[in-house]
């Protein structure tokens, strides 16, 4: 895929974004890079890098053996911004529990592996979790459907190995990252064989699973990877990288490749969406600058988007969607997709090929 897209009124050309905006770091070690080479979409302004340059906490004291998962767990806990010191290679923390944000301690969340850090749950444990309607985590509103914050931010992290098989169905899904209410965005990060259910109704989101985000605004996915090579992909009942019901998103430059759904039977067991699959009634998923392979679904190898009222907006921009097998139904023009709206699905600049 080659070119810049335009989305609404941003700008393209250049990668996008504001001067002031802090670098964003090369990954080291092994595994596929973060992110799409081949997109040149434009990074709006508040979907940019977070400032993580003054810290409330920093996990590890320069060896690799003092970034542990509970120090990780408490890190989370406290909130604010949080960084590693890991020493100077690459480092991979082990998790035990899932590290659970506390809804009070944003309104801010930034979590910055700096390219280095690999946040490991074992094929057990979910990774990371926030969810304003949850007491236990603090109730910090009367209104925990629709509040602005907590505002998440992940960046230049690696999640691997997170699960959630066996949650309840406001928990389910998500084996790396499960958010509920206040804001979500993922930058310059990689998941790798994260997974939840195998099978059953609207459970979806191998990687992440949203529900309720702020005044209907999108989580952000920008130069980022799900997958990116066979036996890292992530799997679930639906969604294998992205799932969510009712939450808008937009993703910008990145690459999504050998996710899974694993359900079948569509509302009885899942099955659909290989990479990415949302359902709901007016919302929007855009991506600009994507390319999506060889990922694998009943019903829309790709992407299944669901508007349930057909009022829904699918938007595929600039875009490279090939290989992306449905071994039972997508909608016709639409190779490796299906899409339920009366409205049109706008594919200017992309190519879509079985």
């Amino acid at each position: 895929m080659v070119g810049a897209c335009v989305l609404s009124a941003w700008s393209c050309g250049g990668g996008g974004g504001a001067a002031t905006s802090p670098p964003v770091p090369m990954f080291q070690g092994t595994g596929p890079a973060a992110g799409n080479p081949g997109g040149h979409c434009a990074v709006p302004a508040d979907a940019q890098q977070e400032d993580s340059s003054q810290p409330r906490t920093v996990v590890g004291t320069g060896t690799p053996e003092s970034c542990t998962g509970d120090l990780f767990v408490a890190a989370v806990a406290k909130g604010g911004v949080i960084t590693f010191d890991c020493g100077p290679d690459p480092a991979t923390i082990k998790l035990t529990a899932t590290a659970k944000i506390v809804n009070d301690t944003g309104p801010k969340i930034v979590i910055d592996g700096g390219g280095k850090v690999t946040l490991d749950g074992g094929g057990k444990v979910r990774i990371l979790y926030q969810d304003t309607c949850d007491q236990a985590q603090k109730f910090t509103t009367s209104h925990c459907q629709d509040q602005d914050s907590p505002q998440l931010t992940v960046q230049n992290l690696t999640f691997a190995n997170g699960n959630s098989t066996g949650m309840d169905f406001d928990g389910g899904g998500g084996g790396a990252i499960f958010v509920r209410g206040g804001r979500l965005k993922v930058l310059n990060s990689r998941f790798f064989d994260n997974a939840c259910e195998v099978s059953g109704a609207d459970i979806a989101g191998g990687a992440i699973r949203t529900l309720g985000q702020s005044m209907n605004l999108p989580v952000y996915i920008v130069g980022s990877t799900f997958g990116g090579a066979d036996g890292l992909g992530n799997a679930c009942a639906s969604g294998g990288g992205l799932g969510s019901i009712g939450v808008s998103y937009t993703v910008i430059n990145s690459l999504f490749s050998y996710n899974q759904a694993t359900g079948k039977g569509g509302t009885a067991g899942g099955g659909n969406g290989g990479g990415i699959a949302n359902d709901g009634n007016t919302y929007t998923l855009t991506l600009c600058g994507v390319d999506m392979s060889h990922n694998s679904a009943e019903g829309g190898g790709a992407i299944s988007y669901v508007s349930d009222d057909d009022s829904g907006s699918l938007v595929i921009r600039d875009s490279t969607l090939e290989s992306n097998p449905s071994s039972g139904y997508e909608t016709d023009g639409l190779p490796g997709v299906f899409v339920k709206t009366k409205k049109p699905t706008d594919t200017s600049g992309s190519t879509l090929t079985k």
